[in-house]
């Protein structure tokens, strides 16, 4: 499959999974996801006034949690999938965030912002999905400040046995069913486990962030290494 018939395959996929991503999130990670952003926002440590763009938004969860956290900070979620942002959009309606943060549909590979215009930029469980890791690494460090974060929490691939045995298992035979059961989708579940086959792991993905530029990148992994964190700094005296 070529970039072009996969991008318009993910953005399909992800238009009609859409009204029941929430409840497959947590049904697929036992509610972990919720843990790991939770522990990724106590390391960044945004500060209320800071600014933040989060890529690959989907319905918003982590852009609110930045919302929440800059106070009256310039939030911004960025997704190619409208109906993704059509069910943020909702979520921000009820907490009364719809005029706080600013929702783009757009392209993570090509981000329609300026250099040097946020003080983090994130991106949670959608970098796996783009056609290019590297080159939306490079965007990410473009419009982040001097200084700033691109911080990325991810699915990723444990290690040790007879764990990792176990994990597939699950991932690549019981999820799609579960999809099937709660979403009425197989195929777009399956997409799922075959998008992390191609993924690098957290190593391979620590030498990406290198590769587009950052040269500090900490790294940490949950529950067995199923999810990883990595946050790259942006250096002080790189002007793009």
């Amino acid at each position: 499959m070529d970039n072009t018939n996969s991008k318009s395959h993910v953005h399909g996929l992800f238009e009609t999974i859409a009204p029941k991503y929430d409840l497959m999130n947590d049904i697929i990670s036992f509610r972990r996801h919720k843990a790991w952003r939770k522990y990724t926002m106590d390391r960044m440590a945004v500060q209320p006034g800071q600014s933040a763009l989060d890529i690959c938004c989907g319905t918003c969860d982590w852009t609110i949690d930045l919302a929440k956290a800059s106070g009256t900070g310039r939030v911004v979620g960025l997704d190619f999938s409208q109906n993704m942002l059509d069910v943020g959009k909702l979520k921000l309606q009820k907490l009364g965030l719809d005029e706080h943060i600013e929702l783009v549909q757009g392209n993570a590979m090509s981000l329609p912002f300026e250099d040097n215009s946020f003080d983090y930029v994130t991106v949670g469980f959608g970098l796996r999905n783009v056609p290019d890791y590297v080159q939306v690494l490079k965007e990410m460090r473009r419009v982040v400040k001097p200084g700033g974060q691109v911080v990325c929490l991810e699915l990723s691939k444990p290690t040790w046995q007879p764990f990792k045995s176990i994990y597939y298992l699950y991932f690549e035979r019981i999820m799609p069913w579960f999809g099937k059961l709660v979403a009425g989708r197989f195929k777009e579940y399956q997409w799922l486990p075959d998008s992390l086959k191609l993924f690098p792991d957290s190593k391979g993905l620590t030498e990406l962030y290198r590769e587009a530029g950052m040269k500090q990148v900490d790294v940490r992994l949950f529950f067995g290494g199923i999810a990883a964190l990595h946050i790259g700094t942006k250096g002080r005296d790189v002007q793009q």
